[in-house]
């Protein structure tokens, strides 16, 4: 069905896109863009607030990552790349702040410019742009590049494309997309679409999966590599874009190295006996008790902890519902009730990092858990008040558990089974009504440490409930696999969120996602609700009206029991050598893409 999709929609919009006619430029170009009011830089800024200018070049940074990479192409489902090339090596029309919500600024392209309505968008590309080989960043590129990604690319390039009703070289160095549907985003979505040379993919398969990687025109290039071992980022002395104001500050390092390790705990090994410059921790516990070795205690590593004002996102083991066990939500609300979150987090993290509440939990954008919906977010959720789950208008919060046992928690999951057509047979085997046994796989990548640590424990917490989970670990490339194949029954999941959620939301919550494999939607919803949501955010034209669709979709999410969720951090924690510096200034998103290596500099 997809690829029969793909070439029906191939076909009908080559014709379109490659069409090339001259029509008269917009009216009023601008250096940037935002979702709401305008850019807080103006255009004749010097550089972004979280970078520092005067930064000296040089030096390398090397990051540790478990797992392995077979891909060098990010662009596509097959294969698995490896972290940071995309953002490395290519680049986009426009670029991020991420001190501000949704912001964006000239990059490949000098101006923008869309409508009131944003029916349309606009771009002209500076004429010093180019890639890595030293040709230019031209027009074509643009159309071939969001054309290739739209019909035969991730399908996490899908939607947007599908919403383009087309699209026209307008001048020499000017693309112009007008919309089929409203949506203010798509301006800045189209904003963020890599742009990669059309003359290298001429008579070759985009699809294949390839240790070719794409030409870009991002400050690094390639160096050596080895395919599921290390890879090596080196600046390309010819960059294009060093000069540019966006890039002041940025991308100082001379080199960006990732070596691969078997697991978490190898990288952690490696980072103290000093093979790896910079190691993220995500235990609050490890911070608080591990980092007392040599290296820290000379001051020869430097424990940096960086705030951030973004939503928490969800992190948490995720119930497939296209499995029929997982199907009923008195079941997932069985599921959730049984995982003791406060002994867990205690042996885990000590107990000091707080629960997330809620996919946009630690943020404006966040429902008030246990509370009924009122105003503008009840009035957008009525008219689906006979098909939401409960607690959704009503309000919906995580259980809290009452020991170490749980007993509570238990006599209620244990009641919801019941609900839900399953008893335990006189051996206590949890069963339905045909005598099939409640039982699950918990799949995970190998190395992940921690969250194998958890399994382990909710493992333990389910037996008392007749159900039986067990345990499989595989490598990272078979992971990615099944992933994209949702097979599996129950997996680990993440889901960073923004302060300006958008389109992305489809690719992660939309029903499309239930059978067209490589989506988002791990846990297979499929409730109109959401998708009804998630318009009346792309096309709210008011902030509160945006906030109120994002908090409504925000109960649809966490009330509809599809993740058991772990924790969050308020800071990131960055043990990393003294060489390497960062801003004073730092963006409202903390630790995010975009920080580091990006503004940070090496400086002996």
């Amino acid at each position: 069905m997809k690829r029969q999709f793909f070439a029906k929609l191939y076909s009908v919009t080559t014709a379109v896109l490659l069409c090339c006619t001259v029509i008269p430029a917009s009216a009023s170009p601008k250096h940037g863009i935002a979702m709401y009011g305008d850019p807080a830089l103006p255009p004749d800024f010097v550089s972004l607030p979280y970078a520092n200018p005067d930064a000296p070049a040089g030096g390398r940074i090397i990051f540790g990552e478990s797992g392995s990479f077979n891909s060098l192409n990010p662009f596509i489902l097959k294969g698995r790349a490896p972290w940071g090339q995309s953002g490395l090596t290519t680049e986009t029309l426009l670029g991020r702040s991420y001190d501000e919500p949704f912001t964006l600024y000239g990059l490949l392209a000098e101006s923008v410019d869309t409508d009131e309505a944003r029916s349309y968008v606009e771009f002209t590309l500076r004429p010093e742009a180019r890639f890595s080989d030293g040709s230019p960043v031209t027009a074509e590129d643009v159309l071939w590049t969001f054309q290739t990604l739209g019909t035969v690319g991730h399908p996490r390039y899908l939607n947007a494309w599908t919403k383009i009703k087309s699209a026209t070289i307008t001048g020499p160095r000017s693309v112009k997309f007008t919309f089929n549907v409203k949506d203010r985003e798509l301006p800045l979505i189209l904003g963020l679409r890599p742009v990669l040379q059309k003359a290298q993919w001429q008579g070759k398969d985009f699809t294949a999966s390839t240790l070719e990687a794409p030409i870009g025109s991002g400050p690094y290039t390639i160096g050596k590599y080895e395919a599921g071992r290390f890879i090596s980022f080196v600046k390309d002395p010819n960059w294009w874009g060093k000069d540019l104001a966006f890039n002041k500050g940025r991308h100082n390092l001379n080199e960006v190295r990732y070596d691969y390790f078997g697991d978490d705990g190898v990288v952690f090994e490696a980072f103290k006996a000093g093979e790896i410059t910079s190691y993220r921790e995500t235990n609050a516990a490890k911070w608080a008790e591990q980092y007392s070795f040599p290296a820290v205690t000379s001051g020869a590593i430097v424990k940096s902890e960086i705030p951030h004002a973004r939503p928490s996102g969800i992190d948490g083991f995720v119930m497939n519902t296209r499995r029929p066990q997982f199907a009923d939500w008195r079941v997932r609300q069985a599921l959730i009730l049984a995982f003791n979150f406060e002994q867990i987090n205690t042996t885990v993290t000590g107990g000091t990092a707080p629960r997330i509440q809620s996919y946009f939990s630690n943020s404006i954008l966040g429902m008030a858990p246990g509370t009924a919906a009122t105003g503008p977010e009840r009035d957008l959720l009525l008219p689906f008040a006979d098909s939401l789950l409960p607690g959704v208008i009503d309000g919906y919060a995580l259980p809290v558990a009452d020991g170490a046992t749980n007993r509570k928690n238990i006599r209620a999951a244990k009641a919801l089974l019941e609900e839900a057509g399953w008893s335990p047979d006189a051996q206590g085997i949890l069963k339905n009504a045909e005598g099939k046994a409640f039982a699950f796989d918990i799949l995970l990548n190998n190395g992940a440490t921690e969250i194998t640590t958890i399994a382990n424990m909710y493992i333990e917490a389910l037996k008392p409930l007749g159900i039986t989970a067990t345990l499989t670990t595989i490598n990272s490339a078979q992971m990615t696999e099944r992933i994209n194949a949702y097979d599996f029954d129950m997996t680990h999941i993440i889901r960073a969120l923004s302060l300006s959620p958008g389109n992305e939301q489809t690719f992660y919550w939309s029903a499309a996602g239930v059978t067209e494999p490589g989506s988002r939607n791990l846990m297979g919803m499929n409730v109109p609700a959401a998708e009804a949501m998630i318009s009346a955010m792309l096309n709210a034209s008011r902030h509160e009206d945006f906030i109120a669709a994002t908090r409504a979709l925000d109960r649809i999410l966490t009330a509809g029991r599809y993740v058991v969720p772990f924790w969050f951090a308020k800071y990131s924690s960055l043990a990393h050598i003294k060489e390497l510096k960062y801003p004073a200034t730092l963006p409202i998103y903390g630790d995010w893409p975009g920080f580091q290596p990006d503004v940070w500099w090496y400086q002996p």
